[in-house]
Parts: structure tokens; C-alpha cells; sequence
């Protein structure tokens, strides 16, 4: 006889919070001071068997902020040239709006309250993005305030591994350091990362 759960649906598996991985690349550390340079955000979807999967990547190159902090060595580990006009960077404003927009239509259509970060050391993301909503007067963030899902933690718990490569790795999933610290690489990597945890947790 099968001791797997049945199936619950989206807006009951997580106490009503939406899953939405978030990966920034900045230009430093200080959310106040310092631009956010990237933002790429996926959904976390679920099929009718209760496994949750990656839904589609959410991703645009930002503008710096009149005034913004960009710290060379910032630079020199993301690698992003703030001012390349092939970046086709848009405004905060419109990135974060942009983005709000997908993620609040998807918690119409999962009957989920709000959304919640799930991230790698998500404190870091999250404040990014909250200064970034602040600085943009935004009233309308579909995310939770300072409720999130950490990988680093699942990653710890599950495979001993609390670096993202390394847990990606231990996990079985592929990994290449070329593209990795781009925030698409990092935040697809991060959901697919989640969903096997929670899957294999939820199903084992």
C-alpha cells in the first residue's frame, strides 16, 4: 500500500504562500545603496500529482539608480557591465512592476495568498528587492515581508551541502560554473534545486 500523501492543491500545500524563486545580481551589498543590476524570478508551479516544477523565468537587466553605489569587486564577480548597451536594461520601476504583475496574476490563478521568496540566502534578495520596492514607491508587492524559503538551509538538510553548486550537484542536477552569478542561471538553478527537495521530501 503507498504511504505517499494524496495531492493537495497549490493554495493548501504551503499554508496559502505562493512559491516564487528571486535571484538578484547588484552592484555591492548595502540594499540602500547599492543598484540592483538584475532581477529574474520563476513561479513555482504544481501538475495534478502534487510534484511542483519551475514554471517559466521572469528576468530583466536593470538600470542603475540615479546615485546607486557599483563597487568594482561587485562587478568583477558578477561580471556585468551596468552601462553595455546591449544589456537592453530597463528602469527599476518598470522591472519590479513588470514583475509584480506576472507574480500576482499567478496567486489568482493558484488561490494563494501571497507570495513567498524562496532563495539561496534569501535575506539578501529580499532586501534588495524591498529597498528596491521602496525606493520605486510601489504599494503593491505581491511578496511576503520577511517570510522565506532558504535552499541553503533544504540543501544543508538534505544533502550536507549548503553551497548552491554543491547542493545543485548533490542533488544530481546539472551544474556549469560558466554561467553561474547570472541571476537567470542562479534563479533556475535555485527552483529546480527547491523542487527536487520538496518533492522527493513530499513523496518519499
Amino acid at each position: 500500500m503507498s504511504t505517499h500523501p494524496k495531492p493537495v492543491p497549490m493554495k493548501r500545500r504551503f499554508r496559502g504562500f505562493l512559491p516564487v524563486v528571486v535571484d538578484v545580481e547588484t552592484g555591492g551589498f548595502n540594499a540602500q545603496t547599492d543598484a540592483l543590476l538584475e532581477i529574474a524570478s520563476i513561479v513555482i508551479e504544481m501538475d495534478d500529482r502534487g510534484h511542483v516544477y519551475p514554471g517559466k523565468t521572469i528576468a530583466f537587466h536593470v538600470k542603475p539608480f540615479e546615485g546607486a553605489i557599483l563597487e568594482q569587486r561587485a562587478l568583477d564577480f558578477n561580471k556585468i557591465d551596468p552601462y553595455h548597451p546591449f544589456r537592453f536594461a530597463v528602469a527599476e520601476k518598470d522591472a519590479l512592476e513588470k514583475t509584480f504583475s506576472e507574480v500576482g496574476s499567478s496567486l489568482e490563478s493558484f488561490g494563494c495568498t501571497r507570495a513567498i521568496l524562496v532563495g539561496h540566502n534569501p535575506f539578501f534578495d529580499l532586501g534588495f528587492l524591498k529597498a528596491a520596492t521602496e525606493r520605486c514607491r510601489l504599494k503593491n508587492s505581491p511578496f511576503h515581508a520577511f517570510s522565506t524559503f532558504d535552499t541553503a538551509t533544504l540543501g544543508g538538510v538534505a544533502y550536507g551541502q549548503t553551497v548552491l553548486a554543491r547542493a545543485v550537484q548533490a542533488a544530481k542536477l546539472d551544474w556549469d560554473e560558466s554561467e553561474a552569478h547570472s541571476a537567470i542561471y542562479d534563479a533556475e538553478r535555485t527552483a529546480s534545486l527547491f523542487c527536487t527537495i520538496v518533492n522527493n521530501w513530499w513523496h518519499r
